[in-house]
């Protein structure tokens, strides 16, 4: 949970260098709601983080990642991905990716911070996700999927992710905020400022996405 004495909502224009200098110190923005005009800054504690060691895969989720029910690729649909994250999902009606958020995560994508793994079946977009890559650290944003065809694409999504973070060489994937569905996968809450030490830790590493 994320206590109101761990975020600041100061009017900053959202750009891609300073969501690069946010994300450095261990921050991330959130609006309120899709419709929002501002966004609030938040820095979690205890701050959620999946070891990549440590990934719990369902067993009905690896046999669709390893049997190829979904073509994976990554970043071919970055705007697609993070529109499709900004839609309301039945319990959910609200969204915390606003329009602001939109555009400046497209600019960093644009600059290749900002990074995409996309679930295709038949040619469509089934699911996806998304996020922001500092030296060796991956801060997963959001994902999402769609019922029927996609249902698990996000989750395969993740098990992609994980193997390719394992294989380029990252030391950490922030997942930021908790809860009961991405406990399942290994998750675990870390004081803040020990994910501040392997942040920083992860920003000496050069790896390539």
């Amino acid at each position: 949970m994320v206590h109101h004495a761990d975020h600041t909502s100061q009017p900053l224009e959202l750009t891609p260098q300073l969501l690069l200098a946010a994300y450095c110190q261990g921050m991330f923005p959130m609006a309120r709601s899709r419709t929002a005009r501002s966004v609030e800054w938040f820095s979690p504690d205890p701050r959620a983080v999946l070891p990549l060691e440590g990934f719990r895969c369902p067993r009905s989720v690896r046999s669709k990642y390893r049997r190829g029910d979904f073509e994976i690729h990554r970043d071919t649909a970055f705007e697609s991905v993070i529109a499709a994250c900004a839609e309301p999902r039945p319990g959910h009606p609200e969204t915390w990716i606003n329009d602001q958020i939109i555009h400046a995560y497209t600019a960093l994508h644009r600059l290749g911070y900002a990074h995409s793994v996309e679930a295709w079946r038949d040619g469509q977009l089934v699911g996806g996700l998304y996020g922001v890559r500092v030296g060796g650290a991956f801060c997963g944003e959001s994902m999402f999927h769609q019922s029927g065809p996609g249902t698990d694409a996000s989750k395969v999504c993740l098990a992609y992710l994980v193997d390719h973070l394992r294989r380029q060489g990252f030391a950490l994937l922030d997942v930021q905020i908790n809860s009961d569905h991405m406990e399942r996968f290994g998750v675990i809450d870390i004081p803040r400022h020990e994910y501040l030490a392997q942040l920083n830790a992860a920003l000496d590493l050069q790896v390539s996405w």
